[in-house]
């Protein structure tokens, strides 16, 4: 798949980190996976993943911590 973005870049399977904030907690998770444009770094993550990342997020900010970093593991 080329990237939508940039236009140059293949994009290649690989893992990344998603940050996010979810009430008052940011939620770092890590090993994600995804494709990313080899030329600009953009990021795709498909829609089964997103759901699971969406949920380990507001999950990890119910601990109340200001910043929460956890693994993504897959179901």
């Amino acid at each position: 798949m080329r990237c939508v973005i940039c236009k140059a870049g293949d994009v290649v399977r690989s893992v990344t980190s998603v940050t996010l904030e979810r009430r008052e907690t940011t939620v770092v998770i890590k090993a994600v996976p995804a494709g990313v444009c080899a030329n600009c770094g953009e990021q795709y993550i498909d829609e089964t993943t997103t759901a699971a990342v969406m949920l380990l997020a507001e999950t990890a900010a119910l601990t109340g911590a200001p910043v929460e970093v956890r693994q993504f593991a897959a179901a």
